[in-house]
């Protein structure tokens, strides 16, 4: 997985230098990495900058001025389009891209399907050992995203059904580093976008309808919306700054930023 930051900048040309910079979600991240590599190839004379940190830093920032745009995995809290009023600004929602949410484990271990509600248990702390689930005599090593993550809101809210996780969940700064623990913890799972897959973890079929159904996470799942865990992957900018980050944008929404969306692992708006 490419480093947390990346600060793309080309040599400057004639002409005006726009520098742009994207903060927030780390499930943007790698597509927005993606989508500014190609971008700059065409706008040469321009520079932008992407930051992951999770969608609530992102969207702080762009309640503090410190980011032209905000990259985030979940909507806008209330909360948070208050500051932007009380600071006198307005905001504008682009969605991107969608994903589906997919629940990893460790390659070895032979549970390869869950329901809603045993995800449920699970993080919540109800369910401690694999066994429980059809699974090994395992204790179960929970991890995910830190509070700050628009991941870890949308988990909780759509699949927890807003019940609080266990106190015994490690939280991880960035989902590369959830990937990289499930793959050397025998009993661990947790939660990654659909970009972040690889071959050294598991993904595991999940059931909204008590267990009559089971569904991968997969480009085909999430199109089709069997795959019970998708949701919209936002830009949010100030209505201020529209002229300036518009280009970018555009590009990111037109034929060739969203075939970029599919090649990154992520469901493009166009079908």
């Amino acid at each position: 997985m490419k480093s947390k930051v990346l600060i793309i900048a080309l040599s400057l040309y004639t002409g005006v230098s726009i520098a742009q910079k994207l903060k927030g979600s780390d499930t943007v991240l790698p597509l927005a990495q993606k989508e500014a590599e190609s971008y700059l190839k065409v706008n040469k004379a321009n520079k932008v900058t992407v930051t992951g940190g999770g969608s609530g830093v992102g969207l702080a920032a762009l309640v503090d001025g410190t980011t032209d745009i905000a990259m985030s995995s979940r909507k806008i809290k209330m909360s948070e389009k208050i500051k932007l009023q009380d600071a006198g600004k307005a905001s504008k929602e682009i969605i991107v891209a969608y994903d589906a949410l997919a629940v990893i484990v460790n390659p070895s271990n032979k549970v390869a399907q869950l329901t809603r509600e045993q995800l449920e248990g699970i993080f919540t702390g109800k369910i401690k050992n694999w066994k429980e689930v059809g699974g090994d005599d395992l204790q179960i090593v929970v991890y995910s995203r830190e509070s700050s993550s628009g991941t870890y809101e949308f988990f909780k809210e759509h699949v927890l059904k807003n019940k609080n996780y266990a106190s015994s969940v490690l939280s991880m700064p960035a989902t590369g580093a959830i990937v990289q623990s499930i793959s050397q913890t025998k009993g661990a799972i947790g939660y990654v976008g659909l970009a972040y897959v690889e071959k050294e973890i598991k993904t595991v079929k999940v059931s909204y309808d008590k267990g009559k159904t089971y569904v991968a996470p997969s480009m085909a799942s999430a199109k089709d919306k069997s795959y019970p865990v998708v949701r919209p992957l936002y830009y949010y900018y100030l209505t201020t700054m529209e002229k300036s980050v518009k280009p970018f944008v555009d590009f990111c929404l037109s034929p060739e930023g969203q075939k970029i969306v599919e090649q990154v692992g992520y469901v493009p708006l166009t079908k």
